[in-house]
């Protein structure tokens, strides 16, 4: 959606290093929004993000206006469901509806080979994942990591949103992150503990509020009592009124 940083520029030199071709698309979709949502105050920095686009060799920018992707009064959409109500998709209800109807369309018009996301929406990941298999879209969906600031904190847009005061706040939920990985490290394997434990450090700002704090099958991201198979630690948190998402995706286990 624009008001890139280096997270998104990891995507764009992972299809680079991928593909003879790489097309990026910037589209702030505003059926992914709720009503009370930050569509309007969204960052939007075209300018600057096509400079960016340009220094790393991308080959075309696709930038639509609301009114060519959603034509007149459009009725049709996207439904993944079951995948679609959980984590961010029942703290925001049709947020996902709108995502998944966006990135066909996208796929339908660009008709990609692979198509390059960030692990840091996971939740989105899983659904994109599912509508692609499902709908039997021709292209392979490349999922690369997160991308960090130097002191933990996950990179993204709505970053700027905060304040001094907040930015420091935001770091718990790397912290809390840590927290769980450090569990695993030391064989433990119960999700009950390491979101006892996650839990305890982000009650620990107790001026950032929690959404969900949840260890989840990170394709079906229903939750999970044992960490032993792959599993995802995922968090949502307002810090102010700005809402931020952060995740750690463990491995499965020898047994």
């Amino acid at each position: 959606m624009g008001a890139l940083h280096e997270g998104h520029l990891s995507l764009v030199r992972a299809a680079r290093a991928a593909c003879d071709a790489v097309v990026v698309s910037i589209f702030v979709n505003p059926t992914q929004f709720g009503p009370n949502e930050d569509f309007a105050k969204y960052p939007r920095t075209f300018g600057e993000d096509c400079a960016a686009l340009e220094r790393e060799g991308v080959h075309l920018v696709f930038a639509p206006a609301a009114e060519e992707m959603y034509l007149g009064s459009a009725s049709t959409y996207v439904d993944v469901e079951g995948v679609s109500e959980r984590l961010d998709g029942a703290s925001r209800p049709g947020h996902f509806r709108g995502v998944a109807t966006v990135v066909a369309k996208l796929f339908n018009i660009v008709q990609p080979d692979k198509a390059f996301f960030g692990q840091k929406d996971a939740a989105q990941v899983a659904v994109l994942k599912k509508m692609v298999r499902e709908l039997n879209f021709g292209l392979d969906l490349v999922v690369c990591p997160i991308v960090r600031e130097p002191d933990g904190l996950a990179m993204s847009s709505r970053n700027r949103y905060l304040s001094a005061g907040e930015r420091a706040q935001a770091l718990v939920l790397s912290r809390a992150l840590r927290e769980a990985e450090q569990l695993v490290k030391e064989h433990v394997t119960s999700a009950r503990e390491l979101l006892a434990a996650a839990a305890a450090v982000m009650a620990g700002e107790p001026g950032v509020r929690v959404d969900y704090l949840r260890v989840v099958n990170p394709d079906t991201l229903e939750d999970v009592a044992d960490v032993r198979d792959s599993a995802l630690v995922a968090v949502a948190a307002f810090v102010g009124t700005t809402r931020l998402i952060d995740n750690l995706l463990l491995p499965a286990r020898q047994r």
